[in-house]
């Protein structure tokens, strides 16, 4: 009897911890790359852009997975880049269907006013970072917003679903 009721507790102690574990974040493989610093860069292949022709890209953001659940997202990052310095920058789309706040004299999305959730700074090339940050249900953007990387078409879509 005594070690049916010590099997009893010792199950319901483990069931007790196993609810209060925290969940594994979600990783996601980034690769921020570009075609090299003699490349000229195209301008006007930012996110919700008329017209936008993203083949003209000399630069760009590769993801292993477009969409997570919500919570805890790892993005580890690598810049695979051989001369050039790239960040990475997780961004609310409050709106999916407007063009975020760019600042023409600066050439960089206005972080303050897109919503920045969290980044990666400028990493060297042959760099690696990583970033975890608690994200809700929505549609975001992951930007680099080195002048001009943005424009050039460094940006990708991600989705973190509920």
């Amino acid at each position: 009897m005594r070690t049916i009721s010590k099997l009893g507790l010792v199950a319901a102690v483990l069931m007790t911890c196993s609810s209060n574990i925290v969940q594994a974040a979600a990783l996601v493989q980034v690769s921020l790359w570009d075609k090299g610093a003699s490349m000229e860069m195209p301008t006007g292949l930012t996110y919700a852009a008329p017209g936008l022709d993203s083949t003209k890209a000399t630069m760009g953001i590769k993801i292993s997975r477009g969409a997570v659940k919500a919570g805890k997202v790892t993005f580890k990052l690598k810049n695979d880049s051989k001369d050039t310095i790239h960040e990475m920058i997780v961004i609310f789309l409050a709106d999916a269907k407007k063009p975020l706040p760019y600042i023409d004299a600066e050439n960089r999305v206005d972080e303050d006013k897109a919503g920045d959730e969290g980044e990666v700074s400028e990493l060297d090339p042959g760099k690696s970072g990583s970033l975890t940050v608690d994200l809700k249900p929505g549609r975001y953007l992951l930007i680099c917003n080195v002048p001009g990387h943005y424009a050039a078409g460094m940006w990708t879509e991600f989705t973190v679903n509920p």
